[in-house]
């Protein structure tokens, strides 16, 4: 493991959470130094164990390759929550943390006695990031939440696919993205306002709890969606590809087939954009100065860029708009990506070095800090890599360790 660089280093976290919505607000803080201990169910009774994400998607040598994105930089520790002795090893571990993160149901972290009042007792500088269904209070706080229902709820759903068939989903999960980005969001402000109350009494200043619902923050990329409802009634339906009250932007097919981007809504841009596909007629017209008139006329005019781009394959199309100054781009593939040079150039297309001799091309960074860089410091850990060595941190002696193991709390 390389040592740890960035502007989180030396920042303890402890992830207990299952699957994306935790596991990526926790990987989002390793990926800028923070140390990250991940605590995992041992396999037992023939179960595998381990976060569920071992087993998601496609499998190499058993194993998602997914995992390699969502637990790099992490140890993982394997501990069984139901017994108390992992409980208090937990307990032991948040003294010595900055932040735990857990996205269990409201309720299970207090039955196992892990809950903010037991764990900021001993450490009152502890931010603890909590992601659920629907937020730690309000009628709906015991329901299980999963991403896709939160998207429903949010909002996002309704107004996905074409007007009039089924709602579609986004085709990753990005209701717990959003929560996840979230829920880091709060954490730096957290430990910003710890910060700021460091006293002689508190010397490390005050923790408090970062509570994240998963509907909220679908909900709170909405944009205008409820003030549109509150002043005008106006209920937002699906538009298919187009961008609802901003003129031009849609997807128009290209003459081989592919689809691509445009996004001629700026007034300046949309003559420009009429001028490259030959019809400064609607260019020119007084009636479509602003977005206001090309709302009112807007399949007109997508029809007129469409019967454009019919005539010439996708990548013509963006060579006319690039030389335009037109916003535009084609719909990419993964494949359209892995070969893309502005991907390599920004460092998006890390490699990794794998066990078995063999590489993998995963996600790079993202923010980009000019000073402080996300760096990839250790692969993705094997179920109980690190469980005897961070034991041993919080004084765990090797013959407790043993009895741990013998009695199935650790593997």
């Amino acid at each position: 493991m390389m040592p740890a660089t960035g502007p989180l280093k030396g920042l303890r976290v402890i992830e207990l959470g299952q699957l994306i919505a935790g596991p990526f607000a926790a990987k989002t803080l390793g990926d800028f130094g923070a140390d990250v201990i991940k605590i995992e169910p041992p396999a037992s009774g023939g179960a595998a164990g381990g976060d569920p994400l071992r087993k998601w998607r496609l499998l190499k040598d058993g194993t998602s390759v997914w995992w390699q994105v969502q637990s790099r930089n992490k140890q993982s520790v394997a501990l069984d929550l139901r017994q108390p002795e992992a409980q208090e090893i937990v307990r032991k571990l948040a003294v010595q943390a900055d932040v735990l993160i857990e996205n269990f149901r409201p309720g299970a972290m207090e039955g196992w006695g892990l809950g903010p009042e037991v764990l900021q007792a001993a450490n009152p500088g502890l931010i603890m990031l909590r992601i659920s269904g629907y937020g730690q209070s309000g009628p709906y706080r015991d329901r299980p939440g999963f991403g896709v229902v939160a998207e429903a709820m949010g909002g996002l759903r309704h107004l996905t696919g074409e007007p009039g068939r089924v709602p579609v989903r986004t085709g990753v999960s990005i209701g717990d993205t959003l929560a996840s980005l979230h829920g880091v969001i709060g954490v730096l402000m957290a430990l910003h306002h710890r910060h700021q109350t460091r006293t002689p009494d508190a010397p490390r200043g005050l923790g408090q709890v970062v509570d994240v619902a998963l509907y909220e923050a679908v909900f709170n990329c909405m944009e205008s969606l409820l003030p549109e409802y509150s002043a005008f009634g106006a209920v937002r339906g699906p538009s298919g590809s187009a961008l609802p009250g901003i003129a031009p932007t849609n997807a128009y097919c290209c003459a081989d087939g592919a689809y691509a981007i445009i996004a001629g809504n700026g007034d300046s841009i949309f003559k420009r954009l009429m001028h490259a596909i030959g019809r400064d007629d609607l260019g020119q017209d007084p009636a479509l100065a602003d977005n206001a008139g090309r709302v009112l006329r807007v399949q007109e005019i997508d029809a007129a860029i469409g019967a454009w781009a019919q005539t010439l394959p996708v990548m013509q199309v963006m060579a006319a708009l690039e030389q335009a100054s037109v916003p535009s781009g084609r719909i990419y593939t993964v494949a359209d990506i892995a070969a893309d040079p502005h991907f390599a150039a920004r460092g998006m297309l890390a490699s990794v070095d794998l066990s078995d001799g063999t590489s993998m091309t995963v996600p790079g960074f993202v923010p980009k800090l000019s000073r402080t860089p996300g760096n990839h410091r250790r692969n993705a850990p094997a179920l109980g890599q690190d469980t005897e060595a961070v034991l041993r941190e919080v004084g765990v002696t090797p013959e407790q360790i043993d009895a741990l193991r013998a009695r199935g709390v650790i593997s």
